[in-house]
């Protein structure tokens, strides 16, 4: 009879297979169960919680909590194979997130409130709870999968654990209270608690949310690159000429990222940047840039430019507001429905600690973020597809111009703060992900720092 540690056994060889494990270039040295819930069904789910204990180069033995769900079958069902993790006495084990026949049963506990063992289902008020259905993981998923059950909802599930509230949680929570038109209704989410990997001691935090399914949703980032996919074939037509126009949605995008900005105002409390606060904030852009000159040394005659902005926010002599913000917006964790634009994934950057994705900050680091985005696109294609065409070089600047000034009217018309009366903030803040850009480039994809590049030399001067 299959066990919770022989399950976890398993996981030695699979886990590193897989997009959303952050630890694939270090060994495992061993995998230990932290908490375990059995739901009964057919097919049966063994939920665990596990440490993944590693030796991580230059850093020594780390220890990382995973969520990971499965599923037992006697007789091997080959619909699953690409999410096979084993087989153990007999017993054909999947992921169970994948297992369509298993999900069901997630519903079926959100629906009774029912506690299961550590794991804790809780309800928004008033919500309504789909029937139990089978479900479909999305493609395009990587660190957090989701589970669409038919049109009606949408799960959500956080495979890396750290203890307390999920930010993504937290704020679709508050927003319930305010009249936001641009998130997707939150229904509920999963608590649980497990032992911590170090210490043993008990630590609680979110597995999952779950929210209403957007039907018809299409993501920014893919509208974007039909638009600039329209105007590469027309070649000699200026953007505003393209039947593919993007501005229009660019403004619209910029009025609803500006009302979810309001309506986390008034959900969530602000507070008054401080003046030793923006310093230190600059400080910290500038070492960053230090730090990308020394791994890129061609960035180094643009450095004095650069620091200039970090200089100015530092100099700056006028309040700044902070508050809640996305923390890590960008065109594909943004969906347009046939109604309006909505966005998603408040989690911030998943490699930050929680206290720093829940760190009060300008609305204009979405802004920025926004804006660095808009130049992806217009050179993701171009690189790809036409890296020696000057001519479409230039309609993909020309393109990524008109976009980025339309979001900022758009976010300007919608009231709050206005970006171009705060270009100080905003050049500081952009200046500041490019640079980030340039040095996730240098190690990932080197052909594609001509893309933060551009920026930096646009951003010096």
């Amino acid at each position: 009879m299959s066990t919770p540690e022989s399950l976890a056994a398993l996981l030695v060889g699979w886990l590193p297979g897989q997009r959303w494990f952050a630890g694939k270039e270090w060994p495992i040295t061993g995998i230990r169960v932290l908490a375990h819930t059995s739901f009964g069904g057919d097919p049966p789910i063994d939920h665990l919680v596990v440490a993944v204990d590693q030796d991580v180069a230059g850093v020594g033995p780390r220890s990382t909590a995973y969520q990971v769900p499965l599923s037992r079958h006697a007789e091997p069902d080959h619909r699953l194979d690409h999410v096979l993790v084993g087989q153990v006495d007999q017993t054909f084990v999947y992921d169970a997130l994948h297992d369509r026949n298993a999900t069901g049963l997630l519903l079926e506990r959100f629906r009774s409130g029912e506690p299961s063992g550590p794991l804790t289902f809780r309800t928004v008020e008033g919500a309504e709870i789909p029937e139990p259905m089978d479900s479909l993981v999305l493609t395009g998923e990587q660190s957090n999968p989701s589970l669409a059950y038919g049109d009606q909802a949408l799960l959500k599930a956080f495979r890396r654990l750290t203890p307390g509230n999920n930010p993504d949680i937290e704020i679709h929570a508050a927003l319930a209270g305010t009249d936001c038109a641009y998130v997707a209704p939150l229904l509920g989410w999963v608590e649980g608690t497990w032992a911590d990997p170090r210490s043993g001691e008990q630590r609680s935090g979110s597995l999952a949310m779950l929210q209403t399914f957007l039907v018809t949703a299409t993501d920014g980032w893919r509208l974007a690159l039909t638009s600039v996919a329209d105007l590469f074939a027309e070649r000699d037509l200026h953007a505003d000429e393209v039947g593919g126009d993007f501005a229009g949605e660019s403004f619209r995008l910029g009025q609803a990222t500006a009302s979810v900005h309001l309506s986390l105002r008034e959900a969530l409390p602000p507070a008054g940047g401080s003046e030793p606060e923006r310093r230190q904030a600059a400080a910290a852009m500038e070492q960053r840039l230090l730090e990308a000159v020394a791994e890129v040394p061609a960035a180094a005659v643009l450095a004095e430019g650069l620091r200039q902005s970090y200089r100015d926010l530092a100099a700056l002599d006028m309040p700044v507001s902070v508050q809640r913000v996305h923390g890590d917006l960008h065109l594909g964790q943004v969906l347009r429905t046939s109604i309006n634009w909505k966005l998603i994934d408040f989690e911030g950057e998943p490699e930050k600690p929680i206290a720093d994705r829940v760190h009060l900050d300008t609305p204009l680091r979405d802004v920025a973020g926004m804006l660095r985005s808009y130049d992806y696109v217009a050179l993701h294609t171009l690189l790809s597809e036409h890296a020696d065409d000057t001519q479409l070089a230039y309609r993909a600047g020309e393109w990524a111009e008109r976009n980025r000034q339309a979001f900022l009217d758009g976010y300007a018309h919608a009231g709050g703060l206005d970006p171009m009366a705060h270009s100080v903030l905003l050049r500081a803040y952009e200046t500041d992900k490019a640079v980030y850009e340039l040095v996730y480039e240098a190690r990932n994809r080197p052909t594609w720092t001509v893309i933060p590049m551009t920026a930096l030399e646009r951003l010096a001067h």
